[in-house]
This record gives C-alpha cells, sequence and structure tokens, in this order.
C-alpha cells in the first residue's frame, strides 16, 4: 500500500506545479533570516525565477529575479501584495547575465503578507509565477 501513497502524492505535486505554471520542478523555499523569505523555481519553458522578501528598517524589501538564459528578451512583470497590484512594467534582459531583476521596497505591515510576481515573455509566451509569505 505505501508505493501506491507515494505514487499518489507525488501526482498530486506535480499536478500542483502545473497549475501553478512552473513547469516539472516546483519552488524551493528557504529562509534566509529570522523574517527572511525566499523561493526558486522554473518558469514554463527554460527560464529560472526567484523571489525575495525581507523587512528592512520598517520598510519590506522584495526582489524579483528572472534568468531567461538569453539576452535581449523583453518581459512584463507584475508584484502583489495579498492580491493588490503593488509594481508592474517591462524589463529586458541584460547582455550579460540574460536576465532582470525588479526591486522595490513596500511599507511593512503587521502580520502576514502574501507576495507574489509574475513574469510573461509575450513573444515567447513563457510565463513566470513566484509567491512567499513573509
Amino acid at each position: 500500500m505505501r508505493p501506491n501513497r507515494l505514487t499518489r502524492l507525488t501526482a498530486g505535486s506535480a499536478g500542483l506545479a502545473l497549475l501553478l505554471g512552473m513547469g516539472s520542478s516546483g519552488p524551493v523555499w528557504a529562509k534566509d533570516g529570522a523574517d527572511d523569505a525566499r523561493a526558486r523555481g522554473g518558469c514554463s519553458r527554460s527560464a529560472d525565477w526567484e523571489l525575495r522578501a525581507k523587512p528592512r528598517d520598517g520598510r519590506l524589501e522584495v526582489r524579483f529575479d528572472v534568468d531567461a538564459n538569453r539576452p535581449g528578451q523583453q518581459w512584463i512583470y507584475t508584484i502583489r501584495r495579498d492580491g493588490t497590484l503593488t509594481s508592474s512594467g517591462k524589463r529586458t534582459t541584460n547582455s550579460s547575465s540574460a536576465s532582470f531583476r525588479v526591486q522595490r521596497t513596500l511599507p511593512d505591515v503587521p502580520g502576514t503578507s502574501r507576495i507574489t510576481a509574475t513574469a510573461r515573455n509575450p513573444k515567447t509566451r513563457e510565463h513566470c509565477r513566484a509567491a512567499v509569505t513573509i
């Protein structure tokens, strides 16, 4: 009976990863410090993402990185806090690292916050979805 249980759990995990749009590799969560949060994962094709959030001086620092492995690609991004849009725009992957970074500082409010970030390449239709709770 154990193999069937493991198979169901594995299939459920894979389904969740696909549902979240992270391709075959799911996110990896880590704590950088007591209050810092970080998640990494794969986008729908070959790009990878990393999302970090940490409190600092009464504010919340958010950093969203996308490594597309191809310089010169244009991406459209959004960053949300608890579902409310805090930032959006366009970024182009740079020539040296073939990636882009978005950094924002938000007011730090009491309680838990869910930070989500998305990136979409309109030309290739690749998309990335990232989330951390801090």
